[in-house]
């Protein structure tokens, strides 16, 4: 029986996520759920969408579904790996369709396609997206004149437009329309600034073949993102430092990078996060990227306006500071990290302000300076306490605002701060059936303190 790989002509198709629930995807739309996606024959012995013996039992879901045999990546594991390799346009199409579809997790799918499990598959995905990353450059740098024109179509590679010789596709079109320029007349200086303009690379790509490479680049860290939700995985990818650099290095280039290539890549690393160490990055000699330039990165997007990428970078924040490792890498971007999550406090979305909840509840866990500075940080209490008053979908964020606020209050210098507040907790001890304990706990520590200069005093003493 004939299968059909999933994907779209020879391009690649990319699980999409549903809302709500970062495991779950979807793949196909309409009718054209299963189409090929390799060349010839090739393609053919793919993710197969046959509906026989083997295969996973059709889920409910709202449109057509992709069926994959259990054995799939047993039996071609090999292949997938050589074909993301192999840099043919047609192979990385059909390895990356059918790693997307391996990959896909529906909700309570009992499914586990380990990374681990495939020698070379994560090197071989990360390869895929170093390509993409060594060609792209800004768009308000390149000159328009200038055209990219590896594999125009050739069968070596297969990307780009269809080659066309005496045209403006054609790779020396240029030098042979140039007029003859007098040599004499050009400075040595004017010649080491325009080289790279002037002179045609013989491996350089067109402008649609760099959007292959993208579209490829983009499908990759979408499997890395998908497999990182699989436990199995975790520890492997977060110990891998190539892996985590090259996340990194997406947040850097964010400007100029893909949107979608970086939020698979900022939420890549924060499924990673329980065991992500930044001590990996302190060897020099292994990579270019620091423990200092790894946090500067997540701390621009956690000020990006865009939610997705905020929201993750504050959670990420939360969860790397649990570690007592990362401390030392963390604390001294903690005055910027607290101002950015104070602010977005301040978000009419509920999902932005539960991520900077979290942020902030586990920075406060921390140590006794971090107590300091958040309480100082302007705002901060007083958005805090409107977390709590104002009627919130998530109760567990409610919850996290209130223990915040009890454990600024255990510092007895926060209490010329806090006093401020008093008549607000003692209202909300009264009458607040959700966070009532917490509250009563922060008007004793308020009161109980003695030895205190300050004037001002708590009318609920022990």
């Amino acid at each position: 029986m004939a299968g059909a790989s999933v994907g779209a002509g020879n391009g690649v198709v990319l699980g999409k996520r549903a809302r709500g629930n970062p495991n779950y995807s979807e793949l196909g739309t309409g009718n054209a759920a299963a189409a090929s996606a390799g060349s010839g024959g090739a393609a053919a012995s793919g993710a197969s969408t046959a509906a026989g013996s083997g295969a996973i039992g059709t889920p409910v879901l709202t449109g057509p579904t992709v069926q994959v045999q259990l054995t799939f990546a047993e039996k071609n594991s090999k292949r997938i790996v050589m074909a993301l390799q192999s840099g043919l346009k047609s192979e990385l199409s059909w390895a990356l369709t059918s790693l997307n579809v391996l990959s896909f997790k529906e909700k309570d799918d009992g499914r586990k396609d380990a990374l681990v499990k495939i020698p070379g598959l994560l090197d071989a995905l990360l390869h895929v997206i170093d390509e993409w990353r060594d060609i792209s450059y800004s768009s308000d740098s390149k000159k328009s004149a200038r055209k990219r024109t590896l594999g125009l179509h050739r069968p070596t590679t297969g990307f780009g437009l269809e080659y066309e010789i005496n045209t403006h596709h054609d790779p020396l079109y240029r030098m042979r329309t140039m007029p003859e320029r007098n040599p004499e007349s050009v400075t040595d200086e004017k010649k080491n600034a325009d080289w790279w303009w002037d002179e045609e690379g013989l491996f350089n790509l067109d402008e649609i073949g760099r959007a292959e490479r993208q579209q490829c680049a983009v499908a990759a860290s979408n499997v890395l993102r998908n497999f990182s939700f699989i436990p199995e995985n975790e520890i492997h990818m977060a110990q891998h430092r190539h892996c985590l650099e090259t996340l990194v290095c997406c947040m850097q280039d964010h400007n100029t990078e893909d949107e979608e290539l970086v939020t698979n890549a900022v939420e890549t690393i924060l499924n990673l996060a329980t065991f992500v160490v930044l001590r990996i990055f302190t060897d020099p000699s292994k990579g270019r990227i620091t423990e200092q330039a790894a946090v500067q990165a997540i701390v621009t997007m956690l000020e990006s306006p865009i939610k997705p990428w905020h929201c993750s970078a504050a959670e990420l924040l939360g969860r790397l500071v649990v570690n007592p490792e990362n401390e030392p890498y963390l604390l001294p971007f903690a005055t910027q990290i607290y101002k950015r999550l104070v602010d977005i406090l301040n978000f009419p979305a509920s999902d932005s302000q539960a991520a900077a909840i979290a942020a902030l509840y586990n920075f406060a866990e921390v140590n006794m300076d971090c107590r300091l500075r958040l309480a100082n940080e302007r705002w901060a209490v007083g958005r805090l306490l409107r977390i709590v008053q104002t009627p919130h979908p998530l109760q567990e964020v409610v919850r996290k605002a209130a223990l915040t606020l009890e454990s600024l209050a255990s510092e007895p210098e926060n209490r010329s701060i806090l006093l401020a507040y008093e008549h607000t907790f003692a209202e909300l001890a009264l009458t607040d059936a959700r966070t009532s304990d917490m509250f009563a706990r922060i008007l004793w520590e308020l009161s109980s303190r003695t030895g205190s200069k300050s004037s001002a005093r708590g009318v609920w003493g022990s």
